[in-house]
């Protein structure tokens, strides 16, 4: 039998799927045939969240409903709260939200459920719950009090909520669930694949999304923006053109920029620029965003490359107060609905994946020798 051979499975096909389209070449990216830049500009992270999971957009009553069940799940068990803080103050954020959301389903009503009704539910409550985690994870390493979720507000600003203790501006708000819409979903990307591969074993979905959790850890998928605000940062008052060409030729890469599918701007980056622009000059960062755009004009110009979704968003949620150790958590928070709309997806047409390797060891067979001749 012939076979070919793909390094990291680079463009191969391993399902169908209705969740997520991309075009790399004309930088298009719709969630359910929904343009992206329609969802960001007119659309909410509740809203897209069930397009996510139900294939359409939900009528009042159910966007009402969805955002109460938001707010109600958002208070998380006592025994996961009580294993934050059992944690060493130096634990990395993505370590311990890895463990928190593995231990939520020794505390959830339909773990052992596996019904699509009871998934849904679950799926639901993740979302909610790892926003929390998130914000108690911050507050609890910092000294502080955790802040129990208020049930007036939606997810994005009961999230800054729960991490700031101060209920969030209308504009940071907005920023927030811009960011999430826009992170919610990319296809097969190696957090999702990394949880359809749990699913197909039919795990539950709370073992699928930990696995996602584990592989956006890693940093060649999440951290870039992370990285660009290190690197931003550390740039401070130097000249940031100077010290990417430095970096350049010293064949050091340069976060945040290129893409494995879009050859064109990542069209998520399109609205984080505005956002970082916005909030950088309101909150009294405005250099942040004029090295970031002198950055990105002199890596276009040399390198012929476009910032991704990581770029901007890191100004972004620095201009927020954020922690940078918590820009990847918060891409969980957002891909947690993407997650578990593709393990929903891999339950209703099941089929185990289990790819073959292309064998490069030793001639077979080989001469088994007697352990008293070798």
């Amino acid at each position: 039998m012939s076979t070919v051979t793909s390094r990291g499975l680079a463009d191969v096909v391993a399902s169908p799927s209705s969740i997520c389209y991309i075009d790399g070449e004309k930088g298009i990216l719709a969630y359910r045939g929904y343009n992206i830049h329609d969802l960001a500009e007119r659309s909410t992270f509740a809203e897209t969240a069930w397009l996510l999971w139900f294939g359409q957009l939900p009528g009042a009553a159910e966007l009402a409903e969805l955002n109460r069940q938001f707010a109600q799940d958002a208070v998380l068990p006592e025994p996961v709260l009580n294993l934050l803080h059992s944690f060493p103050a130096q634990s990395s954020p993505m370590v311990a939200l890895r463990t928190a959301v593995s231990a939520l389903a020794l505390y959830d009503a339909d773990a052992a459920d596996m019904s699509r009704e009871a998934n849904v539910r679950k799926a639901k409550r993740l979302v909610a719950q790892t926003a929390s985690l998130v914000a108690a994870i911050d507050r609890i390493r910092k000294g502080k009090p955790t802040v129990t979720p208020d049930p007036n507000l939606s997810l994005p600003a009961n999230f800054l909520y729960m991490l700031n203790g101060e209920r969030p501006g209308a504009t940071a708000e907005r920023a927030l669930d811009i960011a999430l819409i826009l992170h919610a979903d990319h296809e097969f990307n190696a957090s999702t694949f990394a949880a359809r591969v749990t699913a197909a074993t039919l795990s539950d979905i709370h073992s699928a999304v930990t696995s996602a959790i584990g592989a956006l850890k890693g940093p060649l998928h999440g951290g870039a923006n992370e990285a660009v605000i290190k690197l931003l940062l550390k740039i401070g008052d130097a000249d940031p053109v100077a010290a990417v060409r430095e970096m350049l030729a010293n064949k050091v890469k340069v976060p945040g920029f290129g893409h494995r599918v879009y050859h064109t701007e990542d069209p998520r980056a399109t609205h984080l620029r505005q956002m970082s622009r916005e909030l950088c000059q309101q909150s009294g960062h405005a250099k942040l965003y004029t090295m970031s755009h002198a950055v990105e004009e002199y890596i276009k110009s040399e390198k012929g490359l476009n910032p991704n979704v990581d770029f901007y968003s890191a100004s972004t949620y620095y201009s927020m107060g954020i922690s940078p150790d918590l820009y990847t958590p918060i891409f969980a928070i957002s891909r947690m609905s993407g997650w578990t709309a593709h393990v929903l997806e891999q339950y209703a047409d099941n089929r185990l994946i289990r790819p073959r390797a292309e064998y490069i060891g030793p001639e077979v067979p080989q001469r088994y020798v007697p352990i008293d001749q070798r």
